[in-house]
């Protein structure tokens, strides 16, 4: 009775746990549609910043700032519940008795939103790496601030991202792939707060994800199925995200030869691909992985990535 009664709420768990990852997915891709729509206000920053006498168009480049900086306030505030999500997802798909590849097998569900959280980070993170307008719009919010030009409508604008918020907003969107950091910092604090739990338990969760996306993307039987180049192009960035959380958390990463991960066919497999986006997750694994120049990382790896 006992194991039925921790079956039902193992269960029920799970379930809620669904509820709560298909909310975050679901505000994701408002925020993935919000932001390719993003087109910024160069225009109007640049007349008012060539005209510093016209209190008309300072106004003007101030009105079109303010949304948009309301918009990227909900875009970071957003990567807070990615991050709280990210690591109850963790907790869901590692925690005993079940080994991590009987996890993956059993809670498809959640390895499959698993799998969504990081396309939706890397796609967050190329659109943000591909639009400066982003940076231009918060360094001149910012600047007005400063400056104390401020009328109440203003002041009330300022409310909305006081300092405080602002600095936190201004060291997230400095980083080049902030949603990444963000769930790197996630997965690396879930296993330093879990010490009872192996880190195996974590890294073979990681690596098992790789070691399938990698054999769907060389095996010509699997990729066949792919009905178009965006299935691939999810396959591919759940690969590459996989591994810089792998890298982060794993001892010696993801690069050394003890890894689980065959970076070598991963590599290989990436760079076999015709997707334009294929550059922008090399770069992720050059830039924002921890390990790849340790001397435990082979040249021929290193040569691959260069």
């Amino acid at each position: 009775p006992l194991l039925i009664s921790n079956l039902f709420l193992s269960s029920n768990l799970l379930s809620f746990f669904s509820l709560l990852f298909s909310a975050v997915l679901e505000e994701a891709h408002g925020i993935l549609a919000e932001l390719q729509s993003y087109n910024g206000a160069g225009q109007e920053i640049r007349e008012a910043i060539q005209n510093p006498g016209d209190l008309a168009l300072q106004e003007k480049a101030w009105n079109a700032v303010c949304p948009l900086v309301a918009k990227l306030k909900r875009f970071y505030e957003f990567s807070l519940r990615l991050e709280n999500a990210l690591r109850s997802l963790l907790e869901a798909l590692t925690s005993p008795p079940y080994a991590p590849m009987q996890h993956l097998e059993r809670e498809q569900a959640l390895a499959k939103q698993f799998a969504e959280i990081l396309h939706f980070t890397l796609s967050f993170d190329e659109l943000k790496m591909t639009n400066p307008a982003i940076q231009n719009d918060f360094s001149y919010y910012r600047r007005t601030i400063s400056r104390n030009r401020l009328n109440n409508q203003q002041l009330e604008a300022e409310n909305e991202v006081n300092n405080e918020m602002a600095n936190r907003m201004s060291l997230f969107y400095a980083e080049a792939t902030p949603m990444l950091k963000t769930l790197s910092n996630a997965t690396t604090k879930f296993v330093s707060e879990n010490k009872t739990l192996p880190i195996e338990d974590t890294t073979d969760c990681l690596s098992t994800m790789a070691c399938v996306c990698r054999v769907m993307l060389e095996t010509p039987e699997y990729r066949c199925r792919f009905t178009n180049t965006d299935t691939m192009l999810f396959c591919m960035r759940v690969m590459v995200g996989v591994i810089i959380l792998y890298d982060h958390v794993h001892p010696v990463g993801a690069f050394a030869k003890t890894s689980k991960i065959d970076m070598k066919g991963c590599i290989k497999v990436l760079k076999e691909q015709p997707s334009n986006s294929v550059e922008g997750l090399l770069n992720a694994l050059r830039y924002t992985t921890r390990h790849l120049n340790d001397d435990s990382t082979s040249k021929q790896i290193r040569a691959l990535l260069q």
